[in-house]
């Protein structure tokens, strides 16, 4: 009932120091996606989904803080799951990634792993949908944009293949998570972004995207120096 992506980046800050971003990307023809679906730390990035257990998502993420690896992590914890044919679990960390669907899950279903991302979907109108997702991602990996906005396009890609063929149901959702290495005096609030409940959740979450940048950029304006010395009395009036 889901497609999403999860990604992993190694990039150069402004000092040139690399540093390494994770993203999981996600939505489903039900509400609420972000809630169940996407996990992300600054060790990796890991969705669960079909008959979703939030425990893979958050127990997996603990692992990989931890230092185990993704592909060690998650075929543990899908080993003890007996509801394992029903899943499908991906992930990425710094040096692997992992990709699983359980023989039981709805048609169609099934995953790719790329060059640090993995796609996985179920109860799509076809596999066209996942290649869309990869190919779009890839296609743009380079590109000086934010990691988050390239998740969405991902999305949208999959989004015009037909993604969920479940048409019947128009309460939808989107969900978006991005974590990275690097020091922030503010975390961007536009790497952590939800559309719960929307007929539109691809076109909602990019609006949201659009916004919650503007908003960023104003608050960091008006509050950047505050943040650094933790101390209102350096914000702006």
């Amino acid at each position: 009932m889901t497609f999403s992506i999860c990604v992993h980046e190694s990039y150069e800050d402004e000092d040139g120091t690399t540093q390494d971003r994770f993203g999981v990307a996600v939505t489903t023809r039900l509400p609420a996606v972000g809630t169940l679906c996407p996990f992300v730390s600054e060790n990796g990035a890991i969705a669960t989904q079909s008959l979703v257990n939030v425990d893979l998502g958050r127990e997996g993420i603990a692992y990989l803080d931890d230092g185990l690896a993704v592909d060690d992590a998650l075929p543990a914890l899908l080993a003890a799951d007996d509801g394992a044919p029903q899943r499908q679990l991906h992930g990425v960390d710094d040096e692997s990634t992992f990709v699983f669907s359980g023989d039981d899950c709805s048609p169609w279903y099934g995953h790719l792993a790329g060059d640090r991302y993995t796609v996985a979907g179920n109860l799509l109108t076809g596999e066209s949908v996942i290649e869309a997702v990869a190919e779009t991602y890839e296609e743009q990996r380079d590109e000086d944009r934010s990691l988050a906005e390239r998740l969405i396009d991902a999305l949208a890609a999959g989004h015009a293949e037909g993604g969920d063929k479940r048409e019947d149901l128009e309460i939808q959702s989107a969900a978006l998570q991005v974590a990275d290495t690097a020091d922030y005096a503010f975390f961007p609030s536009y790497n952590d972004l939800r559309v719960d409940a929307s007929d539109r959740p691809v076109a909602d979450l990019r609006e949201t995207y659009d916004l919650a940048v503007e908003g960023y950029e104003e608050l960091m304006d008006r509050y950047a120096a505050a943040y650094e010395a933790d101390s209102l009395e350096e914000s702006a009036t």
